[in-house]
């Protein structure tokens, strides 16, 4: 079974369709053929951040971006980190 993919104007009608329409998240989803809990969260992404909902086509949100550039540069810095306690070590011994 393949993942389905809604198209950003899907998302957003969907979303109208409860929010403006006043048609129950409920019927909505079952009218959409989508899960009540996908409805609610695009919902919820909408109504936070309108300009940055949806990103879409495995583009992260700017902020989850920047956490994963942060977590791999952390990463590199603790093998660095690691490689030169090891070389102060071998030294250490090379010296005695």
């Amino acid at each position: 079974m393949t993942r389905r993919k809604f198209s950003l104007e899907f998302k957003i009608e969907s979303v109208r369709l409860v929010t403006e329409r006043g048609v129950s998240v409920a019927q909505a989803a079952r009218d959409l053929d989508v899960a009540e809990s996908v409805l609610r969260r695009w919902m919820r992404e909408l109504i936070v951040a309108p300009a940055a909902a949806f990103p879409g086509n495995g583009q992260m949100r700017a902020d989850l971006a920047e956490i994963a550039a942060l977590k791999k540069e952390v990463a590199r810095l603790r093998a660095e980190r690691d490689i030169l306690k090891k070389a102060a070590a071998f030294f250490a011994r090379e010296a005695a």
